[in-house]
């Protein structure tokens, strides 16, 4: 009885070779019926014919599509209708999949762009939203002395998320927080009173929306406004003496809450 010619017939290695697989991928595939070769050598070897090979070419063009394994065989022998609903499900997937993708790469692009620029908004959208006062250059000059600092990193992963509309928000509170201590500041409150208390937690919290600001760093921030001239005269612009009465309940606050302003570090 005559053997089959290999002129076309491949090994096991020269198919895997040809597929751009592992002759283990082609083994499993064997082992579940997936593709199997149909013809032997005289002295045994499996061969994969020409018709093999070209099944499992579709085999790989089903598994970049997504199809799962156990659903490619299927898939190949199904009939023509079967296998067409099976592909447009397999489209409606991928489209779905594309959109999430293109979803993250957006929020990936706007995480970079916060990481380099700090804001997501043009310089004339952030004097109209920040105030007439407010020079975009601070922000430039923020990254570059705070840049490489974890609670730079968590500034930028907040920013990213922030539309205009979210920091005219942020902007109304903290206006509305330094009316209130400027009040405060005036009519006489003293660090330590529980509404004193209560403002320099308005602060902090009012801190932790660009990154997590705990009492150690909150008092480590009072001691800078005292300390840094543009602070004191923002502060004190606001009523006379603001800077040092806010270090002051910032201080009793930290203080109320277990921490010691004396050894207070950032944290």
């Amino acid at each position: 009885m005559a053997q089959p010619s290999t002129t076309d017939h491949r090994t096991v290695g020269a198919a895997a070779r040809l597929l751009g697989v592992t002759t283990r991928t082609l083994h499993h595939w064997d082992t579940v019926g997936l593709v199997s070769p149909s013809e032997r050598t005289p002295a045994g070897y499996r061969l994969y014919t020409a018709a093999d090979l070209a099944r499992a070419h579709r085999v790989l063009v089903y598994r970049e599509l997504g199809v799962a394994l156990d659903e490619i065989g299927a898939l190949l022998d199904a009939p023509a209708a079967e296998a067409l609903s099976t592909l447009r499900r397999q489209r409606d997937e991928l489209g779905a999949r594309i959109d999430r993708l293109e979803q993250m790469a957006e929020a990936v692009d706007r995480m970079i762009a916060a990481r380099e620029s700090g804001i997501l908004l043009s310089a004339e959208d952030q004097i109209a939203i920040f105030g007439g006062h407010w020079q975009p250059a601070w922000v430039d000059q923020a990254h570059e002395q705070w840049g490489d600092t974890p609670q730079w990193a968590q500034y930028a992963e907040r920013a990213a998320t922030r539309s205009a509309a979210d920091w005219q928000r942020i902007t109304a509170e903290t206006e509305a927080l330094h009316a209130d201590l400027a009040a405060a500041c005036r009519s006489g409150v003293v660090p330590g009173d529980p509404r004193a208390d209560a403002l320099a937690e308005r602060h902090r919290a009012s801190l932790s929306q660009y990154f997590d600001c705990t009492h150690a760093m909150h008092v480590c921030l009072g001691r800078r406004y005292i300390t840094d001239p543009d602070y004191t005269a923002f502060y004190d612009g606001l009523t006379p003496g603001l800077t040092a009465w806010l270090r002051d309940i910032i201080d009793a606050n930290a203080r109320a809450n277990g921490t010691d302003p004396a050894t207070a570090t950032w944290e």
